[in-house]
């Protein structure tokens, strides 16, 4: 923590406010050098020392458990080794020119949360490859899938690209992403991130070990300390949430996270004991990472915030349809479609409800994500319309 955040925290705490910096609280946000996870780095260096000679790696995959810390550690050391290999301030259009001798290689993630179709993944790795803009509409697949050919077209160019939550629904596998980078494919190298290697992995694997308590120590009291104003939390407070979040780095943050939004509600000067128990049972037991509804249609995101509203929460999805419908612009049957939709891709949970008669079990859905934590974080609003 630098010296000036050091008198943000301060001020903050005299201010009255108990959240200095959002995203360093911030369950989605990676830090610059993820806390305790030095081997870790290490290895997946290991595994990609062949670029320092000049050559491409074999695949690599980086594999952990919820909340291990997989796509922090890779963003950490794709972002520390563009800074090295000099490819994040260079333009295609300027690499490519005969002028330039120097080789490059580029180090790109893309969050397969977000890249669900073969032109969202071409331009997301174009985006990586490039600080020129690239667009979003006026062009095809092919025409992107050929700058990225031209791009890395001389023998000296390279890239590394990282697909993150590859294993996760709806998200392009590592197979769909080898198909999409066959024409480019004696140029690039490819990790695989997630909770299980791909089927027939033959390359390294990275593997990231849960958080051990005290570790988890050491990552809540980073963010507090640089996310909340002085004295905002006990150090009492952080053991318990370790142990309690039982090597899951992602409940942990999204528990803290949740507990300062609360305290923040209640004008609190501190995050109390029942800031903290709330934000807990907020956060569902094997549940899914809160980037899973972030990363939906702004349209899915306003029908959760609707049923994150809704009471009582026990009403059959018949009832939650209409409901939900009738404060947006939507129909109860679409609605009804994205329920489902959205239980079939894990966001959330069919439970059934207790017999009314001699027919079929009615049943009902209930969030398998931290709504308090989608709430601030989100930036649909049930305002909008659906």
């Amino acid at each position: 923590m630098d010296l000036q955040e050091r008198i943000s925290r301060r001020r903050s705490a005299h201010e009255g406010r108990i959240i200095v910096d959002r995203d360093h609280l911030s369950p989605v946000v990676h830090r610059p050098e993820p806390v305790g996870r030095g081997p870790v780095l290490e290895q997946l260096l290991d595994a990609l020392e062949p670029l320092f000679a000049g050559t491409l790696p074999p695949p690599v995959a980086v594999v952990g458990p919820p909340g291990s810390g997989t796509s922090a550690v890779v963003t950490a050391l794709f972002d520390a080794l563009n800074e090295q290999f000099g490819g994040t301030d260079r333009a295609i259009a300027t690499t490519t020119r005969a002028g330039s001798t120097d080789p490059v290689t580029w180090f790109v993630t893309v969050d397969g949360r977000r890249v669900q179709s073969p032109f969202a993944f071409y331009r997301a790795v174009l985006s990586g490859l490039s600080s020129d803009r690239v667009p979003e509409s006026g062009v095809g697949t092919d025409d992107l899938r050929e700058r990225l050919r031209d791009g890395l077209a001389r023998p000296d160019r390279h890239a590394v690209v990282a697909i993150d939550h590859h294993d996760e629904p709806e998200t392009l596998g590592i197979d769909a992403v080898r198909e999409l980078l066959a024409p480019v494919a004696d140029s690039v190298a490819t990790v695989a991130v997630g909770q299980r290697e791909p089927d027939e992995h033959a390359g390294t694997t990275v593997t990231v070990p849960a958080y051990r308590d005290h570790e988890l120590v050491d990552v809540i009291t980073d963010r507090a300390s640089t996310g909340l104003a002085a004295g905002a939390l006990d150090h009492d407070a952080v053991r318990d949430l370790a142990a309690w979040a039982d090597g899951n780095a992602h409940d942990a943050l999204t528990a803290l996270f949740g507990a300062a939004v609360l305290a923040r509600e209640d004008d609190a000067a501190q995050i109390e004991s029942h800031h903290l128990e709330a934000a807990r049972a907020d956060v569902p037991a094997d549940g899914v990472h809160v980037g899973r509804p972030l990363s939906l249609s702004a349209t899915r995101q306003r029908t959760l915030l609707v049923l994150a509203d809704l009471e009582p929460t026990d009403r059959p999805i018949d009832d939650l349809a209409s409901a939900i419908a009738d404060r947006s612009s939507l129909t109860a049957g679409t609605v009804k479609r994205f329920l489902y939709e959205l239980a079939d891709r894990d966001i959330l949970e069919r439970v059934q409800l207790p017999a009314t008669g001699t027919g079929r079990r009615p049943s009902t859905v209930e969030s398998r994500f931290p709504t308090i934590a989608f709430r601030a974080l989100t930036t649909a609003s049930i305002d909008d319309g659906a």
